[in-house]
């Protein structure tokens, strides 16, 4: 008798099932489309919350024009965002203008140096149930983002920004680059760290953390984004789904978007 060959169907079947198992699990995970439309490369990058599971190739070099996917766990909390004007070549920290994480090419769980945009996300494994998410400029901003579901529904879209904030940044908000340009814009919060700016301490309640001037100008430029902690009526989108498209630079660079 062969013995080799009952040895080799006891693999196979542990590779069938393990190929069905894979497949059921892969099912079960969320997608993400990111999408840059930037006139330039950005390197996305995605940090989970305390507890969860860092996501595999979640930072990645997106050239212009084109579109990455991710696969996410089904129940994932976190941030996604884009850095900007990186060098992994030379060693130098930070090694983005923006967004930075330690000079690393893959974050692994480490937050992006604000001021960035960041997209927050809290899905539901329970597909019948409401994922949420929003897109934040609390801590600032670096560019624009939209976020929808695939396929859009309504009600579902937090759109990009109707101006650009980088342009409109005030001289002691901004963040520049060697030759001096404008690559992003702190909040109030970042660039002063008082507590009437961090709604924080005696400010620490919606009643006592108004809006401000600075956040009145991210909000007039992103009325969809999360301009400061107790932003109302709050711009948290709520809905059900597992694909989800991720676009930076959403409308088209130089009508509104120019930098």
């Amino acid at each position: 008798m062969d013995e080799s060959k009952p040895l080799a169907a006891f693999f196979l079947f542990f590779f069938i099932w393990g190929f069905i198992l894979s497949g059921s699990i892969a099912g079960e995970m969320a997608t993400f489309y990111v999408s840059n439309k930037c006139p330039f490369p950005i390197w996305p990058a995605t940090a989970s919350n305390a507890g969860q599971p860092e996501i595999e190739g979640g930072s990645f070099f997106l050239p212009s024009g084109q579109t990455h996917r991710i696969h996410v766990p089904p129940a994932w909390t976190g941030r996604l965002w884009a850095r900007t004007g990186c060098d992994f070549i030379s060693g130098t920290k930070p090694a983005c203008q923006t967004g930075d994480c330690d000079g690393r090419l893959e974050c692994n769980g480490i937050i992006g140096l604000p001021p960035a945009t960041l997209v927050q996300v809290s899905l539901q494994s329970d597909k019948s149930k409401l994922s949420f998410y929003d897109v934040s400029v609390v801590d600032g901003y670096n560019l624009p983002v939209s976020v929808t579901t695939s396929p859009g529904a309504p009600g579902c879209s937090i759109e990009g920004c109707t101006k650009n904030i980088n342009s409109a940044c005030p001289l002691e908000l901004r963040v520049l680059d060697r030759s001096g340009a404008v690559v992003a814009c702190k909040s109030a919060c970042l660039a002063f760290n008082l507590d009437v700016f961090c709604c924080r301490n005696a400010y620490g309640t919606p009643d006592k953390c108004k809006p401000t001037l600075y956040s009145k100008m991210f909000k007039d430029a992103c009325p969809s984004y999360y301009s400061y902690a107790y932003d109302s009526p709050s711009p948290l989108v709520s809905c059900s789904s597992k694909e989800f498209v991720i676009t930076f630079c959403p409308s088209k660079w130089g009508d509104h978007q120019s930098m």
